[in-house]
């Protein structure tokens, strides 16, 4: 059973053949930044798929915060460079949730909350602690904590 790094290498060496220039470098800048989160801390360790699927989340949101940057600066050619990074890098990550279904895991959420007695906006961190182990890799913490918001006010 390969790991999801070694699967990452084995797709970096093919876009390396295939001359995939965005593929090649968007690549290599992930598999050094799980490099650098394996040694990052007292000790070298590696990386479970788990957390590599952290870092390439991490950098998925990189590059859609560098692409509505540069989209705001007036650079659309580079925009469209990190966007299309963003979205290569999205393929290796489990399918985000959709609306309907983060309302329905927050409803049942702020259900349990109230339950457990807690209401109103003061319940927004016992309810995100209900939602995050749920949603955990399918869905943005902007996207979650806004859907919590809603439900609560």
């Amino acid at each position: 059973m390969t790991t999801l790094k070694a699967k990452l290498q084995e797709d970096l060496t093919d876009a390396i053949r295939a001359r995939n220039e965005l593929a090649s470098s968007t690549l290599r800048l992930t598999l050094s930044a799980i490099t650098n989160q394996e040694v990052a801390g007292k000790e070298a360790r590696v990386l479970s798929d788990e957390e590599v699927l952290k870092v390439i989340a991490k950098e998925a949101k990189k590059r859609r915060e560098a692409a509505d940057a540069f989209a705001q600066g007036g650079r659309p050619e580079q925009a469209a460079r990190e966007t299309a990074e963003g979205e290569f890098l999205d393929t290796y990550l489990p399918k985000q949730l959709g609306e309907a279904e983060l309302e329905a895991i927050v409803a049942q959420a702020v259900e349990e909350a109230k339950a457990a007695g807690a209401e109103g906006p003061r319940a927004m961190g016992a309810v995100m602690k209900i939602v995050n182990p749920k949603v955990a890799g399918l869905a943005e913490g902007g996207r979650v904590a806004a859907a919590v918001k809603k439900h609560l006010s």
